[in-house]
């Protein structure tokens, strides 16, 4: 049963979002593919062909590119159309160094996603961390939690050791007592707290953790349907996941190799309206300080000037 409504709606948004083939041969329509750790729209996009469906004078292609800096390279090369899932402050930092890129749409907020984990029973709270070792990725949400939650501790960066390291490093780092803490998110999470490890605080209250939708410039500004199109599959991608929430878990954890509990445990963590809010650009602003107050910018820009609502 779940199967065939997932088909009628699929069928649903065909009719809703599909126009006639283009009339001078196949266009190509790049969108960046990122799963990890919960993105269930895009999932159900590239599993469903609903991009596909959606554009059928086009020639779809999904690359999996998961790093910001890689996504933001392909929208000023030309060979990304659109990143589908794009942290904000990867968004800020290409914006400000030139480039041309429209944030169309939010993918998702999931601060109680992203956390401060340790295993040290000597650190019960942020103020704990004073002189520790952390470990985490750089100029990233997580690296803006840790200072945000250090600063209500009327703490800094500096009265602690900060070590970059990417996700899976830093995990293992803490939790074979190289580091005293790390940052963590997505999947890492479930894991190290089943291994001990437990939760200092999430991005609750620090941050809205935003990942945002965006597009190349060029191309909002000479086909602005297409753009508009796009984010017409993208909605109803978050509508096939709120009316077959049962089929969405199953199709993820396949995509994802995560089991059916961890997927119910994770997805309550997210909010995939792509509407932007006013919050939302506060909190691209928010971004944008402590880019800026902790050397990672160049120059602040206008976030508005950056922001376009379709």
């Amino acid at each position: 049963m779940r199967r065939l409504i997932l088909v009628l709606m699929t069928a649903t948004l065909l009719a809703s979002v599909t126009v006639g083939s283009e009339a001078a041969g196949k266009r190509d329509l790049t969108v960046t593919y990122v799963k990890a750790p919960l993105n269930v729209p895009s999932i159900l996009q590239k599993r469903l062909k609903l991009i596909e469906k959606a554009f059928p004078g086009f020639t779809v292609s999904h690359p999996e590119l998961t790093a910001g800096p890689k996504q933001t390279a392909g929208l000023a090369s030309g060979s990304v159309d659109v990143a589908n899932c794009l942290g904000g402050t990867s968004a800020i930092l290409a914006y400000a160094n030139g480039v041309d890129l429209k944030v169309i749409g939010i993918f998702a907020r999931s601060p109680r996603a992203f956390t401060i984990l340790a295993k040290d029973e000597n650190i019960e709270a942020i103020a704990d961390l004073k002189g520790k070792k952390i470990a985490g990725p750089k100029g990233t949400i997580l690296h803006q939690l840790l200072v945000a939650a250090l600063n209500r501790e009327g703490l800094s960066i500096s009265d602690v050791q900060f070590l970059g390291m990417g996700l899976a490093d830093g995990v293992t780092a803490m939790m074979n007592g190289s580091v005293d803490a790390c940052l963590a998110a997505g999947p890492a999470v479930l894991r190290s707290t089943e291994r001990g490890a437990r939760i200092i605080t999430t991005g609750e209250g620090f941050v809205d953790a935003t990942t945002v939708i965006a597009v190349r410039g060029e191309l909002l500004r000479d086909d602005p349907d297409l753009v508009r199109r796009f984010m017409k599959v993208d909605e109803e991608s978050v509508k096939l996941l709120e009316d077959d929430r049962a089929r969405a878990i199953e199709i993820t954890a396949e995509e994802t190799g995560l089991s059916i509990d961890d997927v119910k445990t994770m997805l309550p963590l997210y909010d995939f309206d792509s509407t932007i809010r006013p919050s939302d650009v506060e909190e691209l602003n928010r971004t944008q300080d402590f880019l800026f107050d902790n050397g990672m910018l160049p120059h602040k820009i206008d976030i508005e000037k950056m922001v376009k609502t379709i």
